[in-house]
């Protein structure tokens, strides 16, 4: 039973989403306010946060930072922001998804799920060019120090790395990634992306060697 902490700070949306999430099979504490939040996940390790952006004595960006610090834990986000600033925001603190208010909870449901199998996956590590990717705990590292990813970043890096030697056209990159960053991807963020994971995982950025660009194609792990 995976259990779930749910920071949120509109009564209706917590007694709401806690009966349907317990009914679901969750283990659910909820927390209303950020210092609240900080001690419980502190206190006792979560398998999934759902954070709610806006909090009254701060911020889920807050939450989500400090409790990273203490565990790899996955984040979901529960906002009233649909603007890309929020939602980029977001994923570039480590979250692996967001869904805006209002929002269906069958649709929470299949999120949440989607990313414990993530988390929860059974696999190895993956391993080229001097860079590790351990995809049970998600930690990356080059030369056996960690590199910190964005949740995007993480993605496509999963997908290079499940796909070497394969060119993959920027379509299906995109195609990838929707799951986590739905209509804020598009082709200029996709670039970004690459660019940001190239001056993470390079000797050279300027000169990779292991994301290469294939012109007219799109891209390629290697050889």
């Amino acid at each position: 039973m995976a259990k779930i902490l749910l920071v949120e700070d509109d009564r209706s949306i917590v007694d709401h989403l806690n009966i349907f999430l317990k009914q679901e099979g969750f283990e659910v504490d909820t927390a209303m306010c950020q210092a609240d939040a900080l001690n419980m996940a502190a206190g006792s390790p979560y398998d999934l946060l759902l954070l709610d952006i806006s909090l009254p004595d701060g911020s889920g960006y807050a939450v989500c930072t400090a409790v990273k610090a203490y565990y790899d834990v996955p984040v979901i986000f529960l906002t009233a922001s649909g603007d890309e600033f929020s939602v980029v925001t977001g994923f570039d603190l480590g979250a692996d998804d967001y869904i805006a208010k209002p929002f269906r909870p069958r649709e929470l449901i299949s999120r949440i799920k989607n990313v414990l199998r993530r988390y929860h996956r059974h696999g190895s590590t993956l391993e080229y060019g001097g860079i590790a990717v351990d995809t049970v705990k998600g930690v990356v590292s080059r030369d056996g120090e960690e590199i910190v990813l964005s949740a995007l970043e993480y993605r496509l890096l999963l997908v290079f790395f499940n796909n070497r030697g394969i060119v993959l056209s920027r379509n299906k990159l995109l195609e990838e990634i929707w799951n986590i960053a739905g209509e804020f991807v598009n082709d200029n963020t996709l670039t970004v992306y690459i660019k940001r994971l190239r001056e993470k995982i390079e000797k050279d950025p300027q000169k990779p060697e292991m994301i290469k660009t294939v012109r007219g194609l799109g891209y390629r792990l290697g050889d």
